[in-house]
């Protein structure tokens, strides 16, 4: 079974505040076995304490964000290469993640294919220390190009490069989650766990609508926007059988993660969604 871990990305507040090794131990009280570091400043001592972490907690690290270019989240691999081995060597991480490509390789099939081809050079070499570099999708990875996703240009022109699928995104891409994992099975090897939910529309938007204080296209817009990220098991997709097809697809670890809390304390969301996946059996 691949194990349950959290993206930091939650707390990165929290980590700013009292430090990496106390939230590892937050972490820890909530039965939580591996975490994945995101959007915060990878220093020297906040290394040291992801290694003082695993071994005084058994906290593992699941994975550590990259970009390739200085400037984007986590080690710069252009110019930190070596230090990210390095630092996965300590923590004893087998996992780097691009956390999204640049909005220009989305804008087209030449563009995207560029991107991928200026990685895939990155994750062969990091393969050979025994890294693996994983890329993030978001809803616009389920663009076609000529009929051609952006998961498979990926995929085709940067081999090396696997992935770490965002279930909630995939979703609100339009391509059923169960399908994707099938298309991309053995690719798929950090999954990151997320619900999706429908927000009730808002009483107060409908009654400016029927005063006409606001137009259709206004009301329309708050409409089309009642998505909204979820605790595991608050939202409307089937984790019962999404876990199974994920870990049959090559999942490693099971990363809880939540965008956004919309004013709940961070930690009750991570503890609802924990306490959700032990009722089915994680």
């Amino acid at each position: 079974m691949p194990v349950l871990g959290l993206q930091l990305m939650m707390l990165k507040d929290q980590i700013n505040e009292k430090g990496m090794y106390e939230v590892l131990r937050d972490v820890r009280e909530l039965d939580i076995d591996a975490v994945e570091v995101s959007q915060v400043e990878m220093t020297d001592e906040l290394i040291d304490d992801l290694v003082r972490g695993k071994a005084d907690f058994g906290v593992e690290t699941a994975a550590m964000s990259a970009s390739i270019a200085p400037g984007g989240n986590g080690f710069a691999l252009e110019t930190e290469f070596e230090r990210a081995v390095e630092a996965c060597t300590k923590t004893g991480s087998r996992f780097l993640r691009i956390g999204m490509m640049p909005f220009e390789a989305m804008t087209s099939k030449q563009a995207c294919e560029e991107w991928a081809a200026s990685v895939e050079p990155y994750a062969a070499r990091l393969a050979e220390q025994g890294v693996t570099l994983c890329y993030h999708n978001h809803h616009v990875d389920l663009i076609q190009f000529e009929g051609e996703r952006i998961f498979d240009i990926v995929r085709r022109v940067a081999p090396s490069l696997l992935f770490e699928v965002d279930l909630h995104w995939v979703q609100r891409g339009g391509m059923a989650p169960l399908d994707m994992l099938a298309a991309y099975s053995g690719a798929c090897k950090l999954i990151h766990v997320k619900d999706f939910r429908v927000a009730p529309l808002d009483a107060e938007v409908y009654r400016k609508f029927e005063a006409k204080e606001i137009d259709m296209k206004e009301f329309y817009s708050a409409f089309l926007s009642l998505g909204q990220f979820a605790e595991v098991g608050q939202g409307n997709m089937n984790w019962p059988e999404l876990l199974p097809a994920a870990e049959k697809a090559g999942a490693e670890y099971f990363l809880i993660e939540q965008d956004d809390t919309y004013g709940r304390d961070p930690m009750d969301c991570i503890r609802d969604s924990r306490e959700y996946l032990k009722s089915i059996g994680y």
